[in-house]
């Protein structure tokens, strides 16, 4: 397989620079501040054992990308159409390694061949070219199945090349399964970039996870009730240069100031599936709609005056 990783953040970076370091043919495709560092520089992996450098091939645009390539992206939800619609006209195979579940929605109306993967892989973008990952050896798991549903020999080999990649590779023959899971754990990214961490952060996502599960009933959606068993597959997570992994993307997207947040695909999801069965999600629809406006006005995490009105839906 020839991959192409487009996004070179934290997952991208963590995944991409895994494929190259295990001998696969890797290309990175990259934007902003990261370009010139990756290109210069190379593309640095912290990890709890240590720091490597790995000169992956860099590139600006998907107008290298050819026909058979395996496409993996690893941007955030936001910026899924703009990726997608730069590879048009080319016969590729799409795998969404990102968080939510509409990434893959999106992708089957463009190309035939889309995989998802469920990706547990505790990482952190730094700086430009920098990217942290807290578990070593067995650096997070990446379950990967065919969509809507189906393993197939093409998921077996991604789940193979993810294993030699430093995670436990897993081929899943319902994956959004897997990925709607995850997606109410992701609730709380929201949560937390509004009013941080603490007891009433958590009951606010005990919340927001009932309305999501009421919505996945309404919607006839089945999701795995227990992940605890995929997360003993990887290692203990450790600190990275003397720090522990604690924020989530969401609150990596704020902190850097980038001006779009990930909630409309995460808490959005969930008040989308709301109105389409008619339940209720108050708790959803306030956190998407105060992180949204904090990305657009670029606000820090917790600096929110508005947070009151989401502390008051808190029991």
């Amino acid at each position: 397989m020839r991959f192409v990783v487009l996004g070179a953040g934290a997952i991208g970076g963590a995944v991409g620079g895994g494929l190259f370091r295990a001998g696969h043919d890797v290309t990175l495709i990259a934007r902003g501040a990261a370009l010139p560092v990756l290109r210069s520089s190379g593309l640095t992996l912290q990890t709890p054992d240590g720091d490597e450098v790995l000169r992956v091939p860099t590139v600006a645009s998907a107008d290298g990308v050819r026909d058979g390539d395996v496409v993996i992206l690893a941007v955030k939800s936001q910026h899924t159409v703009a990726a997608l619609e730069s590879l048009a006209g080319r016969d590729v195979t799409i795998v969404c390694a990102q968080n939510g579940v509409a990434n893959e929605v999106e992708a089957l109306r463009r190309f035939e061949r889309v995989y998802g993967v469920f990706v547990w892989l505790p990482a952190r973008h730094v700086d430009p070219g920098v990217v942290q990952v807290y578990c070593a050896p067995v650096n997070g798991v990446l379950a990967v199945g065919r969509v809507p549903v189906g393993e197939d020999e093409t998921a077996r080999a991604l789940a193979a090349a993810f294993t030699e990649a430093g995670s436990d590779g897993i081929a899943s023959a319902d994956v959004m399964r897997l990925k709607r899971a995850k997606l109410l754990g992701n609730l709380i990214n929201g949560i937390q970039v509004v009013i941080g961490d603490g007891e009433e952060a958590e009951a606010l996502h005990e919340r927001a996870m009932a309305e999501a599960r009421a919505c996945f009933d309404a919607a006839g959606l089945e999701y795995e009730p227990q992940l605890g068993p995929l997360g003993s597959r990887m290692s203990t997570p450790r600190p990275v240069h003397g720090e522990g992994h604690a924020n989530s993307s969401s609150w990596q997207s704020l902190e850097r100031g980038t001006g779009t947040i990930e909630t409309d695909f995460l808490n959005g999801e969930i008040v989308l599936l709301g109105r389409l069965h008619g339940v209720p999600t108050p708790v959803n629809a306030a956190v998407q709609s105060l992180a949204t406006r904090m990305a657009r006005e670029h606000l820090p995490p917790g600096s929110l005056e508005l947070n009151a009105h989401l502390r008051g839906l808190a029991p």
